[in-house]
């Protein structure tokens, strides 16, 4: 079979870019590992920059997010028992984020894409890629309970994640990684309770990071700093409870809301970025060419960047013959990408308690924290980070 544009995984990234390909008028098939009950069942959170909301909506997928999420105008800095609110429209010119779980996104760009007759292969296996550096690159794979098949295309987008084949089909030598990995690991919860909170609340205390956030009007969703290696069933339901207490409390005797924990989860925090991000007619996008601390809210909306940039590229490509901007992806992408990793890094190291770390550093964050929360310019700068910084437009 052939397509101009095979696309191996459909997490945000491979749909997002397919339905965009499909509104410019050029074809595509997303090739899936997963079921497709199992890729929207998966729980993770999601914050969604202005500009991937915009994005959302353009593309005709935008309804239930509109009607379900949670437009968040601010965010909450909490310490030294005292919040400090950040402002995102009065500091960034009318812009906002919403609260929209990525298993939600994934559902809404699977509906819109197949009602518009994508073609999405679901639980395939035995994928691999072949003639990366010639100008009829391949996909061979396996469907359910049958032989192998092949995809000839023009162009294949690796949108596989940290553990899909994408990345690992490029030859030793091309790619450079650079990594942080973090010396410490969230504890994620969802409880049945309203939320405690209308805004995020990101709280530095004592003994260590905080975040309270929200899923539905009925389920929150909480974090706290603990181990990169710690076990769940270190962690009973009093000791999470009397921790986020500890960890949230205020001058004025705030609590959070309490309900039953029916999830409990421990992530890790690393840093990645892989370049380039494009080898011959491969292209890397989302996961499998970075990763980034959740600290930030990035993670989804980089990889929504990456597909922006990419499928323009694309468009270029097919309208006029034109191939610079799929030169220049790598190029163009990055310069997001480090920005990003800057501001998840930044927001990081504010936030969280360091092993070894002593009295005077913890000093240092607070004042930092008092000098972000307490100066326009500093404001100004984390709000128009966390809304999504404007995107590089390239001469057309």
């Amino acid at each position: 079979m052939k397509t101009q544009v095979a696309i191996i995984g459909a997490g945000p990234a491979g749909l997002m870019l397919s339905q965009i390909l499909h509104l410019q008028g050029i074809e595509s098939i997303v090739l899936e590992t997963r079921s497709r009950e199992a890729i929207e069942a998966t729980i993770r959170a999601g914050v969604l920059e202005q500009g991937t909301i915009d994005l959302m909506t353009e593309i005709g997928a935008g309804a239930r997010m509109q009607r379900e999420g949670f437009r968040h105008e601010g965010t909450i800095l909490r310490f030294d028992g005292i919040d400090r609110r950040i402002d995102f429209p009065e500091l960034t010119g009318g812009k906002a984020v919403m609260v929209y779980a990525q298993h939600e996104v994934i559902k809404d760009l699977v509906e819109v894409r197949l009602a518009s007759g994508g073609d999405i292969r679901f639980e395939v296996s035995d994928v691999s890629l072949h003639g990366l550096d010639s100008t009829s690159p391949s996909v061979r794979f396996r469907q359910p309970g049958g032989e192998l098949q092949t995809i000839e295309a023009d162009f294949i987008a690796g949108c596989d994640g940290t553990q899909g084949v994408s990345r690992p089909s490029i030859p030793r030598g091309v790619l450079k990684g650079f990594e942080r990995l973090y010396p410490f690991g969230w504890l994620g919860i969802l409880c049945k309770a309203p939320p405690s909170s209308d805004e995020l609340i990101y709280a530095l205390g004592e003994r260590g990071f905080a975040l309270v956030s929200t899923r539905s009007p009925e389920v929150q969703r909480m974090y706290l700093q603990c181990e990169p290696t710690d076990k769940i069933e270190n962690w009973s339901d009093d000791r999470i409870w009397s921790e986020l207490r500890a960890r949230l409390a205020t001058r004025d005797g705030w609590a959070p809301i309490e309900g039953e924990i029916f999830s409990k989860t421990v992530v890790g925090m690393r840093s990645f970025v892989t370049e380039p991000m494009q080898y011959g007619r491969l292209f890397l996008a989302g996961d499998a060419a970075h990763v980034v601390p959740p600290t930030g809210a990035k993670g989804l909306n980089l990889a929504v960047a990456d597909v922006r940039v990419l499928a323009r590229a694309f468009g270029a490509f097919y309208k006029s013959g034109r191939e610079d901007l799929l030169e220049r992806y790598s190029d163009i992408a990055l310069r997001r990408i480090w920005k990003a990793q800057r501001f998840s890094w930044w927001m990081t190291s504010m936030l969280h308690r360091f092993p070894g770390a002593d009295e005077f550093q913890h000093k240092v964050q607070i004042a930092e924290l008092d000098y972000v929360t307490g100066s326009r310019a500093a404001s100004t700068a984390l709000a128009e980070n966390y809304v999504g910084l404007p995107f590089d437009e390239p001469a057309h």
